[in-house]
């Protein structure tokens, strides 16, 4: 598995890999939901690089970037295990040579306008930009993003159509724990008291789901609903919203929705959704 931490080194790996080329973007601290992703993309794709960059231009002030877990041996470790061909592991002088302050950046609207991104100002805006500066720099035929993560998932989509960036996004299935709950790197931040409580978050969504699919369809209360069963649970919700499969607005005679939510327990904010297809009569 070759290390790569320069521009230059990677163009160099990228002139002699032959075939399909994958992508998998990540910020470290791996679990098995990034290796998810390298496991389809090294099924799908002759060779996989992975990249490994906590990317400043995504945290809003206050935010955990100082503190974002870093375990960059133990992940090489388990990529070069996996069988991956290469990591991209830049520094941020390299992604971002005149400083992120006054970086250029790229704005995706409408799709970033709701949810996270009326939350987390900027966020969105530092995804676009670092998933861009990564494509034109692996040049990949394809990269693969986590559901759990849906909102940027339709962003990088949106994003790569508007600007005929060629790549192939594909979609992979969010892990769960046992008990439901989606992994993340956010994870490690919870308590023991947390943790215990921290599945509720699934199992609202997943009730939602379950009324989605019955035939309720008065949005608002079942969003209500769900907001009450995270405070009953003790989250602090950020949000619990019903929304289209491309997440538009939500429609009584739509057959599939998205439920998504954030919300807060302790010092983590979990976020997680469910996709609904409602069976034809």
């Amino acid at each position: 598995m070759h290390l790569l931490t320069t521009a230059d080194a990677l163009a160099v790996w990228r002139g002699t890999a032959t075939g399909v080329l994958g992508l998998v973007p990540t910020m470290g601290n791996l679990h098995a939901g990034h290796m998810a992703l390298v496991e389809r993309a090294l099924a799908q794709c002759d060779r996989v690089v992975v990249s490994i960059f906590v990317n400043p231009l995504q945290f809003a002030p206050g935010e955990d970037l100082d503190s974002y877990p870093r375990t960059f041996d133990a992940d090489r470790a388990a990529l070069e295990a996996a069988g991956v061909h290469a990591v991209f592991a830049p520094s941020v002088e390299q992604m971002y040579p005149h400083g992120g302050a006054s970086a250029t950046t790229v704005h995706v609207s409408g799709v970033t306008d709701m949810l996270c991104g009326t939350r987390r100002p900027g966020h969105f805006q530092g995804v676009a930009t670092i998933v861009t500066k990564l494509f034109n720099l692996v040049r990949p035929d394809c990269a693969f993003f986590g559901e759990k993560d849906f909102q940027q998932l339709m962003v990088i989509r949106r994003m790569v159509e508007d600007l005929c960036m060629g790549v192939e996004i594909v979609g992979v299935p969010t892990v769960r724990e046992d008990d439901g709950l989606a992994r993340s790197s956010r994870n490690q931040y919870l308590g023991a008291d947390e943790r215990r409580r921290a599945p509720m978050l699934a199992a609202a969504l997943e009730h939602c789901r379950e009324r989605l699919e019955a035939g309720a369809r008065d949005f608002h209360a079942l969003e209500a609903d769900g907001w009450a069963r995270l405070v009953e649970a003790g989250f602090e919700p950020d949000y619990f919203e019903i929304r289209g499969p491309e997440l538009q607005a939500p429609q009584t005679d739509m057959r599939q929705f998205r439920v998504l939510s954030a919300a807060f327990i302790g010092r983590a904010r979990l976020l997680d959704n469910v996709a609904v297809s409602v069976p034809a009569t």
